[in-house]
């Protein structure tokens, strides 16, 4: 069987994490961002969804196809 592609989404970092909630900073740092305008590339599966959620305000997501 062919594997389905998964979707992904590349997620920047566009605000700073300084003075933010614990969870938030925790989050980015979750997600492998930890300096401004830096980018990372993750599939686009529900936790990474939630954790993108939870950070919406500090990242700028695209989908990827």
């Amino acid at each position: 069987m062919a594997k389905k592609k998964m979707k992904q989404v590349k997620i920047e970092l566009i605000r700073s994490g300084i003075g933010r909630k614990p969870n938030q900073r925790a989050t980015l740092k979750a997600l492998g961002l930890r300096k401004l305008n830096q980018s990372v590339v993750k599939d686009a599966n529900p936790a990474i969804l939630g954790m993108v959620n939870t950070v919406s305000h500090l990242v700028k997501v695209e989908e990827i196809s």
